[in-house]
């Protein structure tokens, strides 16, 4: 008799990557006959996959782990994981901070997941937070021929080597490691087979990618030419790393969609050069004017840290002209949280109300510009790509080239086609508008 399947409830902390992270260990525990499902009081097995980029992340994690407890004394046999980045960062802690942690795997060993689940199967414990030597990605069993959704995540680096003083991803992801862009392709292949029309390209450093001749931009080319994907998209990219070629695909390849996220942290070059950024004010600010000359139409988004140790008001202000000369259509911003182990946590920083009151103001002047962004597209025609019906009836939802969410009123069976749609209305957080015409896609 076939044994029941087991079920997994993976939780995802943070970011883009852990959400494809989340993905393949899953994948992997399919392996070991683990199924997913949406309740953690349904499964066999219990992963949190964590995030260490923001304050108080173990906290939040221990916290998780807590209301846990009721949940594993009902269920001995139950297993739960630890996985991601405050895995690598607490090891062996984990456990013993929470026995009812059976395992603990860092960023770079989910690839050992199946052989954990049965070293914990009989009651025993794992932890494995190394810088694997061996290839996770080759170790991975091929991703199963599922149908998916219209958009995917496919990481193609990780790791950084730029050691910005806040940041603890060099730390937790180790050093920048690229995948070779043959493999690349083959992944984006199967993902466009099982339906996918969109790909974001993942890498803590992405456009530091040299997984072959021509860096990013030959890897977008590369991608370009799989029949059935319709769009292209990468995040997270460093300002320093853009070079000629990257900025010119912009312009020159229509399926790489104008949208960029292009963290700058600060408007200061005193606290740029503190931060370890690597790059001035004006650097970036060139860099914007050569980016927009290629692709005119090209929405901006950006990361910004308020109160890094030492910043002054007149620094401040030189974020918010910063931010005024630009002009994003989002951006995430942050009070800054010291992290433990980086070179900014050893120094003194700025008030809290201060820096609560900074972020205020800077999140007002990016409220006011992300909605004149969505106001601008008030009357013009965009192509979305649908992805699932709305919560109203007789409703559909996507996202714009600029990465808007859109949604019209619409029959059903749009998921994965790309229509042309009028916009109506902006939003505080979506636009809506009129289907005006729809591509041949079945």
């Amino acid at each position: 008799m076939t044994a029941a399947p087991k079920k997994l409830f993976v939780k995802t902390y943070g970011c883009q990557m852990n959400v494809y992270d989340s993905e393949r260990m899953t994948e992997a525990l399919g392996a070991e006959g683990y199924i997913a499902t949406d309740s953690a009081e349904d499964a066999d097995m219990v992963l949190l996959n964590t995030c260490h980029i923001r304050e108080k992340a173990a906290e939040k994690l221990y916290s998780d782990l807590g209301r846990l407890k009721p949940l594993k004394a009902a269920k001995p046999d139950m297993k739960i994981g630890v996985a991601g980045c405050v895995a690598q960062a607490e090891g062996e802690e984990i456990v013993r901070r929470m026995p009812l942690v059976d395992l603990v795997v860092g960023p770079q060993s989910y690839h050992r997941l199946p052989q954990m689940a049965r070293a914990v199967s009989g009651g025993g414990r794992a932890v494995d937070t190394d810088f694997a030597l061996d290839d996770k990605f080759d170790t991975l069993a091929a991703r199963p021929k599922v149908r998916r959704g219209p958009t995917a995540f496919l990481t193609v680096q990780e790791g950084c080597d730029k050691f910005c003083a806040f940041c603890v991803v060099p730390y937790t992801r180790g050093a920048e490691v690229s995948r070779p862009g043959d493999r690349i392709e083959t992944e984006a292949r199967d993902l466009v087979a099982a339906g996918v029309r969109e790909i974001t390209l993942l890498g803590q450093n992405v456009n530091a990618w040299h997984g072959q001749d021509g860096g990013l931009a030959a890897l977008v080319a590369r991608l370009a030419g799989i029949e059935g994907l319709e769009r292209i998209r990468y995040t997270t990219s460093h300002p320093n790393d853009m070079d000629d070629a990257l900025i010119a695909a912009h312009g020159d390849e229509p399926k790489l969609m104008p949208y960029l996220h292009l963290p700058v942290q600060s408007g200061s070059d005193r606290i740029l050069k503190a931060m370890n950024r690597k790059h001035t004010a004006a650097q970036y600010l060139a860099l914007v004017e050569r980016i927009r000359d290629a692709r005119p139409d090209i929405l901006l988004t950006s990361d910004f840290i308020v109160g890094f140790p030492g910043e002054t008001e007149a620094e401040f202000a030189d974020t918010l002209a910063l931010v005024e000369a630009v002009g994003y259509g989002a951006a995430y911003s942050f009070k800054y949280s010291a992290r433990p182990g980086t070179p900014a946590a050893e120094r003194d920083g700025v008030a809290d109300d201060v820096m609560t009151d900074r972020l205020h103001r800077l999140q007002t002047l990016l409220t006011r510009q992300q909605r004149a962004a969505q106001e601008a597209m008030v009357g013009r025609v965009t192509p979305v790509l649908f992805e699932k019906p709305g919560r109203m009836a007789g409703q559909w939802g996507g996202k714009s080239e600029h990465l808007f969410a859109v949604h019209v009123d619409a029959p059903d069976g749009l998921r994965g086609r790309i229509g042309q749609v009028r916009i109506t209305a902006a939003g505080p957080n979506s636009l809506a508008g009129d289907l005006v015409g729809i591509d041949a896609a079945g």
